[in-house]
């Protein structure tokens, strides 16, 4: 390909993330109002389940298919700040992430992390959230490789569809 050649990639969701990175400091917490939704709102929130202190929920702007996050619900930046049930609840609903995971899109492994304040790549950085990025054996194409852009093969509100009946169900 020469240097004259020109690569797009369409992907018209992330000006949304894009804008969400300058919003004024008033602002409210989309991850907040995601924890104070009703379970007939899940889906306009991409949330797969809810306990007291946790919020589970397909992230809108995924780094592959089923890349979820589990969020405390409490408004809180740093680990420190949770109490012991938070973080307890945090791994527990992240454990349900992977099993969930396992079951709904055929992981066969994981990458489980969290970005602590901006320079770390915080997306919301006012607000501890853990990602779940499932991952698979041949799931490194040439789009990563040789576009440095990943390729997500699924619509979220069809995957959340899917998943969402799983948790219904009781088999996740």
């Amino acid at each position: 390909m020469s240097e004259q050649s020109s690569k797009s990639l369409w992907a018209p969701w992330r000006i949304d993330y894009i804008r969400s990175l300058h919003k004024p400091a008033g602002d409210k917490c989309f991850l907040c109002e995601a924890a104070h939704a009703s379970v007939a709102d899940y889906g306009n929130h991409l949330i797969l389940w809810q306990t007291d202190l946790s919020l589970i929920l397909l992230n809108r702007f995924p780094y592959t298919n089923g890349h979820l996050m589990v969020v405390p619900k409490a408004h809180k930046a740093e680990l420190a700040d949770l109490t012991d049930a938070e973080a307890a609840d945090l791994m527990i609903q992240t454990r349900r992430a992977v099993a969930l995971l396992k079951l709904a899109v055929a992981a066969q492994g994981f990458n489980i992390g969290i970005n602590l304040g901006r320079v770390a790549g915080a997306g919301v950085p006012g607000h501890l959230h853990q990602h779940v990025v499932p991952r698979w054996g041949g799931d490194v194409n040439f789009m990563s490789v040789v576009g440095e852009v990943q390729v997500v093969p699924q619509a979220l509100t069809q995957l959340w569809r899917e998943m969402r009946e799983l948790v219904e169900s009781g088999k996740a």
